[in-house]
């Protein structure tokens, strides 16, 4: 049950007599966020945006990311948290045993009610390369636990360019596609180039030196001459796989 659909009940039940005021005014005092001391947490955000708040976890203590995801837990049926590692997880696991770890992309999911899925809309997500990948599923994981369909194109950079030419009719069905690359992150021009669908396009930080830790990357995206692609941080799949959600649920 989403915080939207909880609200809602819980004011209808308020209104028929079976929460007391002072029940109510708990549920209200709750709303805008939860003081933890170390953390604020946004419990309305659900209500705002559709997704509760998502925990970034590096640089946060193995029991802060603990305490934060088994809190938000408590008042949403599906978290994400990011850039999470494997101490993190057991912590969290051990509280939420439904919670799953993605180590490629260091995601701890927990999905006990699996938002619906539009079949007809889907989102794409591309990686130039395999070493692009982490990023890429971080992107392709964070859309489907927010309601998405999500077909993953991997390692079809420009390097082998008939790669992705032959997935042509995978990129014109999609509805969003998100583009992650490295070294020169081409492949979101040409991809851009494509297709008349708004296209993410994701910096990686993989490549040698002169890749300047995916600065590259990222000025080659900002500076595309294909209309209709917009960019985010390098490396944050996260983000990308968050905007691409937001579009496709648009009507």
């Amino acid at each position: 049950m989403d915080k939207q659909q909880n609200l809602e009940e819980t004011l209808q039940a308020f209104r028929q007599g079976d929460v007391s005021l002072e029940e109510m005014l708990t549920v209200c005092r709750q709303l805008p966020y939860e003081d933890l001391g170390f953390a604020k947490l946004d419990h309305h955000r659900s209500v705002r945006q559709g997704f509760p708040e998502v925990v970034f976890c590096e640089g946060k203590t193995v029991a802060q990311v603990r305490r934060i995801m088994e809190r938000l837990a408590a008042k949403n049926a599906n978290i994400l948290g990011t850039r999470a590692n494997w101490e993190m997880y057991e912590a969290v696991r051990e509280l939420l045993p439904q919670a799953v770890y993605y180590e490629e992309p260091r995601l701890i999911c927990l999905e006990r009610a699996a938002l619906p899925k539009d079949e007809k809309r889907r989102i794409a997500v591309l990686s130039a390369g395999t070493s692009d990948i982490p990023v890429a599923e971080e992107a392709a994981l964070t859309a489907e636990i927010m309601g998405n369909r999500v077909e993953r194109v991997f390692d079809v950079g420009v390097a082998g360019i008939h790669r992705l030419l032959a997935q042509q009719q995978i990129l014109q069905d999609a509805n969003v596609l998100v583009v992650v690359a490295g070294m020169e992150g081409a492949l979101a021009s040409v991809v851009g180039g494509l297709v008349n669908k708004p296209v993410v396009a994701v910096p990686t930080s993989v490549g040698y030196g002169a890749n300047f830790g995916g600065l590259s990357a990222l000025l080659c995206m900002l500076n595309s001459c294909a209309a209709g692609v917009a960019v985010v941080n390098i490396d944050n799949g996260f983000g990308a796989g968050r905007l691409a959600s937001m579009i496709n649920h648009m009507r």
